[in-house]
């Protein structure tokens, strides 16, 4: 079996050809990415790509499957980029799968996806997918589910799969998760149990995790069976702040969602952090998600739990955690930190 992996060098897709390549029934690996890595593994080659301009039919020719992670989370200063690469990229993507005559295509969704919905019951993949119109992820996220309705449609013989992910962490993307959303002005020293002197309870904020090894796992079950639709994905239990107080070793100090919003708008526009007011916004409405589907039919079991991933990601982002990915980089200290600062906070990388 012949696999391509479009965003093979983030977060997700890092794991993804770690679990492809440990897979004796997948014989080769095509990894694609707009700036080439130095990371080698074993019957992977690498393509530089970028979905917004490259041949990418050329790219998908003789493939099995391929799985569309590639998604672009800054400038959120610039929506028509973020929008040239997510969704008119992934309209290309999905193009290329059909001219190539791919049989299986396997797409990052997420639950940025979903319509609001209920905090305190958990809804199946049936929910809406319109997203949250405030936050330039969930309109591309959801306009990206409108387009593979009409590509299933007019491709019925293609498998198509849409994972609905919560939030995925792991060690190796702390610094890249710090860089796009908290910024150069986060201190390393400062993400340890007793340094942050409290969580702020801001109703409304609960979170689905995962590791990023369990979100790998699901894409490698979708490539190598014969599965199709959506299927959310999320490890137990589903954090709140009082979760995050308890593993930050701090307390919890109520805020007003007015408040959280103020001061997070505050902070973009002075360009202080990368992450825009409407990802919070995002986040206090989005639904939390059954996973069972994932369980029942996908035979998704995830191995670690959503506290598992969290200590993950804070000690990442404490030991200034990468690896030898452009997206992934470890934090080069003051100097990269500059760099940050020269290029623009919330700039493309």
């Amino acid at each position: 079996m012949r696999v391509v992996v479009v965003g093979a060098t983030g977060n997700v897709g890092t794991s993804v050809v770690r679990a492809l390549a440990a897979d004796e029934s997948v014989t080769s690996i095509v990894g694609v990415a707009r700036r080439l890595p130095e990371w080698h593994i074993d019957r992977t080659e690498w393509r530089q790509a970028d979905v917004a301009t490259g041949d990418l039919a050329r790219v998908f020719e003789g493939a099995d499957a391929v799985v569309h992670l590639a998604w672009l989370f800054q400038p959120t200063r610039d929506p028509a980029v973020t929008w040239r690469a997510n969704v008119l990229g992934s309209m290309r993507v999905f193009r290329a799968v059909a001219e190539a005559g791919v049989p299986a295509l396997i797409h990052a969704s997420s639950v940025g996806a979903y319509s609001p919905g209920p905090k305190d019951r958990p809804v199946d993949e049936s929910w809406p997918t319109h997203g949250w119109p405030g936050a330039a992820y969930g309109r591309e996220k959801a306009y990206v589910e409108r387009v593979l309705d009409v590509f299933e449609h007019d491709h019925p013989v293609i498998r198509v799969v849409r994972m609905r992910p919560g939030f995925i962490f792991q060690r190796a993307a702390a610094t890249e998760q710090r860089r796009l959303f908290a910024g150069p002005f986060l201190p390393r020293r400062l993400v340890r149990p007793g340094r942050i002197p409290f969580v702020p309870d801001v109703p409304g904020l609960r979170l689905q995790v995962l590791h990023a090894d369990d979100a790998a796992e699901a894409y490698r079950l979708a490539v190598t069976s014969t599965v199709s639709g959506a299927f959310n994905l999320a490890a137990e239990p589903v954090l709140d702040p009082a979760d995050l107080a308890k593993l930050l070793g701090t307390r919890t100090m109520p805020v007003t969602p007015w408040l959280a919003r103020t001061l997070m708008a505050a902070g973009w526009h002075l360009r202080l952090v990368p992450a825009s007011p409407g990802l919070l916004e995002l986040a206090l409405r989005i639904p939390v998600m059954k996973t069972a589907r994932a369980r029942d039919v996908l035979c998704w079991r995830p191995r670690y739990s959503s506290w598992d991933a969290m200590r993950e990601l804070l000690d990442g982002l404490h030991d200034g955690s990468g690896m030898e990915t452009p997206p992934l980089a470890p934090d080069s200290g003051s100097v990269g930190r500059v760099r940050e600062l020269a290029t623009g906070t919330g700039r493309r990388s």
